[in-house]
């Protein structure tokens, strides 16, 4: 029997994502990383497929793309929810400067390590693989922390999206500078920054505009095929794609900002609205299946014999210690006394893994084992679980006022999406001064 048949690939698709819905609300109630279960579940697969004697390496191609397509979902997703006020300045702040000194730190500290402890290893090589073990996982985070305060929940999700931007931009900053004719230097990093941040403004306000206009029902996924040729477009003119996906999302979710002066008369405020609804649907949505197939394939490509060696073991929990220390550091300096469970919310996952992936060939290193990726990757979530069970257990009234909270505002938000005449929500007098005329 073909064991990749169409209809079995279809089966083996479908139950997938069940058990993934299955393992999300296993993950709401004990605390677990639905990812964590995802990476067993491919482990299983990896070995179910060995006794038909398919070879795992099938599916690494399916996994660079899958996490090309789910970092930018998860990027649009975490951007649609970031509400821009002068409010917010100060934790907006907060949160860019533990997570750029944490990227930076993690990243020397983690690098001295690597150098230090494998054969063959320069310090240019030992920043490149040093770099994705110091990114947070805003793929794990996000879905993690919404029974958390607000404060806290909002400060995990501008850090771990801060996070995944920088940390991104830092690897391919470093990745360049081994290809001299690729190497603008720091003035030239800058520059090409200030040029993405331009377009990217331009392409939202357009994308906006036109697609206000468009009267066809079917045009969300054409919105997300021009958000995916832009990033594509941008990666090959060398700029930072994922400010492209950032500073959309940001215009979308906060219209009235943007949109201000003489801008204002061209936006079809309601029309707009309607779309970024619709949006925040379809990429939760498509983040969710991507994130899916994403984890189950890393599970089945996995080498598990890497993970028994001593110095794998070694490097890792040096890594482990380094990432916790410099963190507890930065939220004491940034956040006060009151930095639990937010210290042990720091996993890695889909970043890690795909940047892991983008290392040049120049800069490959034989004596790396792949086994240091996966063991901080379940390292971190191992100790965010445990952080986030024991702050449930000190503190069960703080869960379920969040959770309350959470279930209000979903309500809200189903009642605004569903009523016909939004005119008459945000004025109720109105549809009594029509029937009086």
């Amino acid at each position: 029997m073909e064991i990749f048949s169409s209809y079995n690939v279809i089966i083996g698709i479908s139950l997938t994502i069940i058990l993934s819905f299955i393992f999300n609300g296993i993950a709401k109630k004990t605390n677990v990383p639905a990812v964590l279960m995802l990476i067993v579940l491919g482990i299983i697969l990896q070995y179910i497929l060995k006794a038909f004697g398919a070879d795992s390496n099938t599916f690494l191609p399916m996994l660079e793309v899958l996490g090309i397509v789910g970092l930018i979902m998860i990027v649009l997703e975490a951007a649609l929810e970031l509400e821009l006020k002068s409010d917010k300045l100060m934790p907006i702040l907060k949160s860019m400067g533990v997570a750029l000194i944490g990227l930076v730190a993690s990243t020397f500290i983690a690098a001295v390590i690597l150098k230090a402890l494998i054969k063959g290893m320069t310090m240019q090589s030992a920043w490149l693989y040093a770099t994705p073990l110091s990114i947070l996982s805003s793929a794990i985070i996000i879905p993690s922390v919404s029974g958390l305060s607000d404060s806290k929940k909002e400060f995990h999700i501008y850090e771990s999206t801060f996070s995944d931007i920088l940390g991104i931009m830092l690897f391919y900053f470093l990745a360049g500078r081994l290809n001299p004719a690729e190497d603008a230097g720091v003035g030239g990093f800058f520059l090409n920054l200030i040029l993405t941040i331009v377009i990217s403004l331009v392409a939202s306000y357009a994308i906006i505009l036109i697609f206000q206009k468009i009267k066809s029902q079917v045009k969300l996924f054409l919105l997300i095929a021009v958000l995916l040729l832009l990033y594509a477009l941008g990666k090959k003119m060398h700029l930072s794609s994922l400010i492209i996906i950032l500073i959309f999302g940001l215009v979308i979710a906060n219209m009235k900002l943007f949109f201000q002066g003489k801008l204002r008369q061209y936006l079809d405020f309601e029309k707009a609205k309607s779309i970024y609804h619709e949006l925040h649907v379809i990429t939760a949505e498509t983040a969710f299946v991507v994130r899916t197939l994403f984890f189950v394939i890393f599970g089945i490509t996995i080498v598990l014999s890497s993970l028994l060696s001593l110095k794998v073991t070694l490097i890792s929990l040096l890594i482990l210690v380094s990432i916790y220390a410099i963190r507890y550091g930065l939220l004491r300096l940034f956040m006060g006394k009151d930095i639990f469970p937010q210290l042990f919310i720091a996993p890695r996952g889909l970043i890690t893994v795909l940047l892991f992936y983008a290392i040049p060939e120049e800069a490959m290193i034989e004596g790396f084992e792949p086994g240091v990726l996966l063991f901080v990757i379940i390292g971190t979530s191992l100790i965010m679980t445990w952080g986030m069970i024991r702050d449930k257990k000190k503190n069960p009234e703080v869960l379920e006022e969040a959770t309350e909270e959470q279930k209000n505002i979903e309500e809200t938000e189903y009642f605004i999406n569903n009523t016909t005449d939004l005119s008459d929500i945000e004025n109720p007098s109105a549809s009594g001064e029509h029937e009086l005329e």
